[in-house]
């Protein structure tokens, strides 16, 4: 049995940083080898709850009569699949109480538009809401989006069972994925950080974010901030 190399201490690593910036200061040096420090402590960290999250144990068999229609026209929950054997699923915000979709979501899409098709190398990606197909394609072409599948989920039975739906009948943003293994299909993983999970002062969102525009904002020095939020349109 193979055994993991041991891991070099992080502030090691860092101390082997020849990175220098022209014109920095000893103190932004010092302050900068410090951080580096703990984001090589944080990439460790999402290794480690990537390799948990892949040993979970099997989830609950899918066993719903969940019907969908895209643009090739109603599959069953199975036809998500295509030739792969794990499914990831957004459930986009744009149901029926909608006269367009949340802003949010649609700006987490647009990012994933771009690698749609690097991702279906290895899963099948597919994005449900609660609106019929003819209303999400025509979004779809307004957005230029080209990569990603969108199906409208016919009976709202998938929605309603897989965290897309609140207490009230409204839209919730949700994250699923499942397996296919054997001929059964099992969920794997859902994002479960919501309201209830949340930081003081923060929104609720889960870790690591998967809205690469909150990643880049990370990166500054104005940070995500507390009063703006992705628009659908900036009036150019």
């Amino acid at each position: 049995m193979n055994q993991a190399a041991p891991l070099v201490p992080a502030a090691e690593l860092a101390r082997r940083n020849r990175a220098r910036i022209p014109n920095e200061s000893e103190a932004y040096r010092c302050a900068r080898q410090a951080l580096l420090a703990e984001e090589i402590e944080l990439r460790r960290h999402i290794e480690r709850v990537a390799a948990q999250r892949r040993a979970l144990p099997p989830g609950g068999e899918v066993t719903g009569d969940y019907r969908f229609e895209g643009e090739a026209g109603p599959t069953d929950f199975a036809g998500l699949f295509g030739d792969k054997q794990t499914l990831v699923v957004y459930s986009y915000m744009f149901g029926p109480q909608r006269e367009r979709p949340c802003p949010m979501c649609t700006a987490l899409l647009g990012a994933w538009d771009g690698e749609a098709r690097d991702i279906e190398q290895r899963v099948a990606l597919a994005v449900v809401a609660r609106s019929p197909i003819g209303r999400l394609i025509a979004f779809k072409k307004e957005r230029g989006w080209r990569g990603l599948k969108l199906y409208a989920d016919l009976n709202g039975a998938y929605s309603r069972d897989y965290q897309g739906v609140d207490e009230n009948g409204g839209d919730e943003p949700a994250i699923n994925v499942f397996t296919r293994r054997d001929g059964t299909i099992r969920h794997f993983w859902s994002g479960e950080m919501g309201f209830e999970t949340v930081d003081p002062g923060q929104d609720p969102r889960g870790a690591p974010d998967p809205m690469p525009i909150w990643t880049i904002l990370d990166m500054t020095p104005e940070g995500r901030g507390t009063d703006w939020y992705p628009k659908l349109s900036y009036g150019d």
